[in-house]
């Protein structure tokens, strides 16, 4: 069960937070490197050669080790699927990355309590139950100001861009950054695999180390730019790899 202080946290960024691409308004420049978190390793299977976008990637996810550490660290066992399938697709793709599940994990919980924001869950197929998650329109009133860039087809707004599904991508992010994990010819912000695997390619991109301090920080800062979700991205990622042992 989620702690009432995480829950508090939660709300201050789910309001607050501009998140995937998007940045404050606050003038902040780059910030001091934070400690690395560990970065856990789950049990990932790679896939063949070739195979990528052949198979749900989830089924590469070894069965016992998920069902325990869901229950060991309280992370919704189809969510947790998606973050160490996406974390090993990313090391495949990007060796020296270095990326943790914990750490896709972290910023999943913080953008949305994974895919629980609003009162929803992951559906058997990744999405959200009772429609998708979408943040405040990017208006410039305590956000930085991002017109519309998708005519709304993803955030249903045609004036502001907004933050979309359990990673919360900005559309114009997506653009860039969007990914299909799960094979079906589509890469959706909405579905938890595309965007957990997006998120952690997103976080690797430039040739980062996550492994080290100024790698980890300068992935999540760029993720938010925000001091206080580099805490509380740091924080959360080091209670999960210490709850999974």
């Amino acid at each position: 069960m989620l702690r009432m202080k995480r829950l508090a946290v939660l709300s201050l960024f789910a309001f607050c937070a501009i998140t995937a691409g998007a940045f404050w308004l606050l003038g902040i420049g780059m910030p001091t490197a934070q400690p690395a978190p560990p970065q856990a390793a789950g049990k990932f299977v790679p896939l063949a050669s070739g195979s990528k976008h052949a198979v749900n990637i989830t089924t590469t996810v070894e069965p016992g080790w998920l069902a325990r550490t869901a229950a060991q660290t309280g992370i919704p066992a189809r969510a947790l699927r998606a973050y160490v399938a996406a974390a090993g697709m990313a090391n495949d793709d990007a060796p020296a990355c270095g990326i943790g599940w914990n750490t896709v994990a972290a910023v999943g919980f913080v953008e949305s309590a994974h895919g629980a924001l609003g009162g929803g869950r992951l559906t058997a197929s990744g999405d959200v139950s009772g429609g998708p998650i979408v943040g405040p329109g990017l208006n410039g009133d305590g956000f930085a100001a991002i017109a519309d860039t998708d005519a709304g087809v993803l955030d249903g707004d045609a004036r502001w861009d907004r933050a979309v599904g359990p990673m919360q991508f900005i559309p114009s992010t997506w653009k860039l950054a969007g990914r299909d994990a799960n094979g079906d010819g589509v890469a959706d912000p909405h579905n938890i695999d595309d965007a957990a695997l997006s998120a952690a390619g997103y976080l690797c991109a430039g040739g980062r180390d996550l492994t080290t301090d100024q790698g980890w920080t300068d992935a999540i800062w760029s993720y938010n730019q925000s001091e206080a979700y580099l805490a509380q991205v740091g924080e959360q990622a080091v209670e999960y790899a210490e709850q999974a042992g």
